[in-house]
């Protein structure tokens, strides 16, 4: 088995077995922390089943004005985010690409730090190209957030005037997913700094990987907006 790094093929069997532990937790951790948040939960008390509610009031209330300059405005504003995060994220990308090709002085400045664990060559490069990897996922996710946001924008125009119920479920929907996609790569952000202390400690690149997905369930199942949100009683996602 063999990994593809900036210097040739990174054979596997020369990376220390508590490396791929580690990166084996972080993987498995942040699949199942997304298949639990995004793709099982349903009808429960989360952020995003209460703002998908008020996504769903929204719509309604929008398809009851005549101006919609509001609404319009609303979705400029969630579109700057996104935009904003997916430069900064081709950004990021540049910089790693930047490291990547310049090895031995990054690693020579690791190496100098008292507290780094001795990385070789081969440990740097797979360090590097998770990183990677985590900014190209993230930058897909906004990218694709935008054009969802964008999908909504077209729909809030085409919205009839008066109650439609249906039509206002698949706007609320579209919002939704797109918003979903939006968490995703902030989510990658999250993470990626939990990899960043892999260039510390393996042992480390574990622990800030738990904590992380501590502080994401906490913020989106047990958080205070949550419970100042859900006061309002909109309902869950179904």
């Amino acid at each position: 088995m063999s990994f593809n790094g900036a210097a040739g093929m990174i054979p596997m069997t020369e990376i220390p077995i508590i490396d791929l532990l580690s990166l084996t937790w972080f993987m498995v951790v942040w699949v199942i922390y997304t298949w639990h948040a995004d793709v099982r939960v349903r009808r429960v008390h989360s952020l995003r089943a209460v703002m998908h509610a008020y996504r769903e009031q929204w719509m309604q209330q929008m398809m009851s004005r005549d101006n919609r300059v509001a609404d319009v405005n609303i979705l400029r504003n969630l579109l700057q985010g996104v935009a904003f995060f997916a430069s900064a994220t081709l950004l990021v990308l540049a910089g790693l690409l930047t490291i990547l090709g310049s090895t031995d002085r990054a690693i020579e400045v690791v190496r100098a730090l008292p507290f780094a664990a001795k990385t070789t060559l081969l440990q740097w490069e797979l360090k590097l190209l998770v990183l990677c990897m985590i900014f190209i996922y993230a930058f897909f996710k906004f990218t694709w957030a935008l054009r969802q946001f964008n999908y909504c924008s077209t729909l809030i125009g085409a919205a009839p005037k008066g109650p439609d119920d249906a039509f206002a479920r698949r706007a609320a929907d579209v919002a939704t997913h797109a918003s979903k996609d939006f968490n995703q790569g902030l989510r990658a952000y999250y993470f990626s700094l939990a990899a960043l202390s892999w260039f510390v400690s393996p042992w480390l690149f574990m622990a800030a990987t738990t904590v992380v997905v501590v502080v994401l369930y906490q913020r989106e199942y047990h958080s205070t907006a949550l419970q100042v949100l859900s006061t309002a009683g909109t309902g869950e996602h179904k």
